[in-house]
């Protein structure tokens, strides 16, 4: 996820009220939705840079794209593992919770 989507996402959250107000009222994306489009994103972005890199190796692309494009893709999937890294431990502390 770079910037720019970060910021559109949080513009996104601000616009519909919040995570929580959006999740009480029905408005607004649900989480699954959310990380879907996270995923969708990073999938995008990774096939970009690829395009980039087979370009730049047949002579037709520019090395500043593949950097650019490259870290972009490492950037997003950066963010993807680190939602999944909470995820996983919200997930553990629920297990953790007496019943």
């Amino acid at each position: 996820m770079n910037p720019l989507m970060a910021t559109r996402a949080y513009a996104q959250a601000q616009g519909t009220g919040g995570a929580t107000a959006g999740a009480a009222t029905g408005g607004g994306p649900d989480f699954s939705q959310l990380l879907s489009n996270v995923m969708g994103d990073m999938t995008q972005q990774t096939r970009a840079a690829e395009t980039n890199m087979t370009q730049a190796v047949q002579g037709q692309g520019s090395m500043i794209d593949v950097v650019t494009s490259i870290s972009s893709a490492e950037a997003s999937l950066q963010t993807v593992i680190a939602v999944r890294d909470q995820v996983i431990s919200a997930y553990q502390e629920i297990m953790r919770m007496p019943i």
